[in-house]
């Protein structure tokens, strides 16, 4: 028992860090967009995805299953560390070379290929870390994770800052990610070294080696496919259309991103239930997969209802000059409510045992968005990559529900009128902080529209007032 009390303890300060990161990484990428404006802001995130991009190579879905076999085995810890940074080392130096030599190929400014070069750095440093905090967490140990994470975005916000409003360029501030990254990693390597009592070195035992890389394929599929999946478009905008298009890009992409710490906490504690469901109880699993998405559409659809009312004036918040941005944005967030409820989908598939179909479903998605990308984006460049993300998500969520209809029989019909009550006083909401925004303070007009969509989903018998309890207790849970 007290094991377990310790486990959510640790879980919820996580789960605190996540959303202290969120909103200062938001504030900070807010003043950076004011001040550096479309194309300088394209280039800053251009490198970074680029780099990302191909730290494919490095991470190959080693890390989850690290920290299973360190919880397992926790007197094994420094033979299984060591076991993966001996994989990952060469992994780093492949990783590096084929960055560099594309940055060549790509033909790519002298400021713009510096950015790649300390970004590269900066991802090196991360896959380390994250290694790292793997093996604390086979510990069930989330403190100091929590805490570097949090602190790891202050440095980044306050050296960015300074170095931003004091006019050192491009350059510097993507040398304040470096600093932090150095931070990230060297805090981490104490904490096992002096906490954990773990040997960070290298430990080349062939057979343990080559036993990790054939469990961790299927995670590593995942795992590179979704970031693909994730970056790749930033890439193929600034490739394809132009530096300044992806500043545009990231306006609305930082907004969605942002927001995924939302399903990610309630699948967090959604997950352990729906696995001990699929074994004991399956008539649980199924009402319980089906609240998941009512609950998941309460809160995605106005949020995407919201940002379209709006987005004219959350578009001021970042300045003049990302007027472009607006239609993207209204597109792009359209695919929050398909996001959200991938997170339920994905989490039944893995907790039923298909998590290879959950593999193949992210395969397939990626390859779609590639393929989607190509064609719109040198015609519609921002507007191409959104309508591309609405797309494929919309894609993912349908080959997840084709395959989810395989392991329960669902309401459909329950599942769909309430996303027809839900979608209504999202409707109504919208037109009133529209039609109000002109003459009202904004704050005030999206506090008149909360309240609006709640009390019609309370009038439509949508959810009752204790589900509301239920819903915010699902989140303050962890």
């Amino acid at each position: 028992m007290e094991k377990t009390v310790n486990i959510t303890k640790n879980t919820s300060y996580l789960t605190l860090a996540l959303i202290l990161q969120k909103l200062l990484s938001f504030t900070y990428f807010t003043l950076l967009a004011r001040d550096l404006g479309p194309e300088n802001l394209g280039k800053y995130y251009f490198a970074i995805s680029f780099t990302t991009v191909f730290s494919i190579f490095i991470d190959i879905g080693m890390i989850n299953l690290l920290t299973r076999e360190v919880a397992k085995r926790k007197t094994s810890s420094s033979e299984l560390l060591g076991s993966v940074l001996a994989v990952k080392l060469p992994l780093v130096i492949l990783t590096a070379a084929i960055t560099m030599i594309a940055t060549k190929i790509g033909g790519y400014d002298p400021l713009l290929a510096k950015l790649i070069y300390i970004s590269l750095a900066c991802v090196i440093l991360d896959s380390f870390t994250t290694t790292f905090w793997a093996v604390a967490r086979g510990f069930h140990n989330l403190i100091f994770e929590s805490i570097s994470s949090v602190i790891f975005m202050m440095i980044v916000m306050s050296a960015g800052l300074f170095f931003l409003y004091n006019g050192y360029g491009l350059i510097y501030l993507m040398s304040a990610l470096l600093m932090a990254s150095t931070f990230h990693f060297l805090y981490s390597a104490i904490v096992l070294l002096k906490k954990f009592k773990v040997s960070i070195l290298p430990v080349f035992n062939g057979g343990l080696m080559k036993k990790m890389l054939m469990t961790t394929i299927p995670f590593g599929l995942f795992a590179v496919f979704q970031r693909l999946y994730t970056y790749l478009d930033s890439v193929l905008l600034g490739t394809l259309a132009g530096n300044e298009y992806v500043g545009y890009y990231q306006i609305s992409f930082k907004i969605i991103f942002a927001l995924q710490f939302l399903p990610m906490a309630f699948v967090a504690s959604l997950y352990p239930a729906m696995s001990e469901y699929w074994h004991s109880n399956r008539e649980q699993l199924k009402t319980t997969f089906e609240k998941a998405l009512i609950y998941l559409m309460v809160i995605s659809i106005p949020i995407s209802a919201g940002v379209i009312a709006l987005a004219d004036k959350i578009i001021l918040v970042f300045k003049e000059g990302y007027e472009p941005a607006i239609l993207p944005m209204q597109i792009i967030i359209l695919s929050v409510f398909f996001i959200f409820i991938n997170f339920p989908i994905g989490s039944l598939l893995n907790a039923c045992d298909r998590q290879k179909r959950n593999t193949a479903n992210m395969i397939i998605t990626t390859i779609a968005s590639i393929l989607l990308n190509i064609i719109l984006i040198p015609r519609f460049q921002a507007l191409g990559a959104s309508i591309t993300v609405l797309a494929t998500n919309i894609f993912m969520s349908s080959l997840g529900i084709f395959w989810v209809f395989k392991i329960i029989k669902f309401d459909v019909r329950r599942v769909f009128l309430a996303f027809l009550k839900i979608l209504l006083a999202a409707i109504v909401m919208a037109l009133l902080v529209y039609w109000t925004k002109g003459y009202l303070n904004t704050i005030i007009s999206i506090l008149l529209g909360a309240f609006s969509y709640f009390l019609f989903l309370l009038l439509l018998k949508t959810i009752k007032k204790d589900e509301v309890r239920h819903i915010c207790g699902s989140f303050l849970k962890k």
